[in-house]
């Protein structure tokens, strides 16, 4: 005796086949309802900390990225970011100067604090990956001067710290603001006398202030107060 089964295609009314379609048109403005998406660009004035053997000073780079802020009703919300960040410093020892640039993606984790509608503290952790190093040097006695071609292998590629700042949302969608990042990180893989590019055995690490503007999509800081 054999059993003989079949399966029938199911016979969704068409009425059903459109409102589902419609949700998932619908999907992406209403995470854009619950969830603000933005974008931000600026200048970051970067040096690196304990470094005053080598009397560092500030490279003027810039920054450039994206986030998503939750919408929150109450004081405290959240901020995620993803950040193209070109960074670095100058220095200058007795007989070499020259200049070290870095190329970062930052990925902060940030809590919000709405003072008002308009104005918004920040304060969170964050982790670094470094996709490019450039570094130069001229020797002020008359040695060898010129690029480091194997600069990636002098860094640290993986750098982690703090980040502080403030956004003020004039109007509509625009926001300014200014942050400080301080990484805990060690730069140098190896700290030792004579190392390249700085010539030193500074246990250097990043240090940035940056400005920027850019603007939100979706819901902003709702404090009313």
């Amino acid at each position: 005796m054999l059993l003989h089964i079949t399966f029938e295609k199911p016979n969704f009314p068409k009425n059903m086949k459109k409102r589902f379609l419609i949700a998932v048109g619908c999907l992406p403005f209403w995470a854009m309802a619950q969830m603000g998406i933005g974008f931000k660009g600026g200048l970051n004035f970067a040096n690196v900390t304990s470094a005053a053997s080598i009397n560092s000073s500030s490279q003027t780079g810039y920054m450039v990225g994206v986030f998503l802020a939750p919408n929150s009703k109450g004081v405290l919300t959240s901020r995620h970011e993803i950040i193209y960040s070109r960074q670095g410093y100058n220095f200058e020892t007795n007989t070499q100067t020259g200049k070290v640039q870095l190329d970062y993606l930052i990925l902060p984790q940030l809590m919000g604090i709405n003072i008002t509608r308009f104005v918004q503290l920040q304060l969170g952790a964050q982790i670094a990956f470094l996709l490019n190093a450039k570094a130069d040097s001229t020797n002020s006695q008359g040695g060898n001067s010129g690029s480091f071609p194997s600069a990636m292998s002098y860094y640290n590629q993986f750098d982690y710290g703090f980040g502080a700042g403030v956004e003020i949302h004039p109007v509509l969608g625009l926001l300014v603001g200014a942050r400080y990042n301080i990484s805990l990180a060690k730069l140098y893989k190896d700290v030792q006398n004579g190392q390249a590019p700085s010539f030193s055995s500074v246990d250097a690490r990043n240090n940035v202030v940056q400005i920027f503007a850019g603007w939100i999509l979706g819901p902003k800081p709702s404090n009313k107060k």
